[in-house]
């Protein structure tokens, strides 16, 4: 990719890096409740990872 990137590119970029990170650590309790130990990844709505699915952007 470009060293110089366009910013409405940029944008897009950004929003498809924050659809990586898990859900917080509260929603889990939220959802589940206190006794269950689930991981935060569980539940975040979008996964994906620069290894495995590529972008459009």
């Amino acid at each position: 990719m470009a060293t110089h990137k366009h910013p409405s590119r940029k944008k897009r970029l950004i929003k498809l890096s924050n659809q990586t990170k898990w859900a917080p650590f509260w929603t889990v309790f939220k959802i589940y409740g206190k006794g269950r130990r689930v991981h935060p990844s569980r539940h975040t709505d979008v996964k994906r990872s620069w290894r495995r699915t590529k972008t459009k952007a």
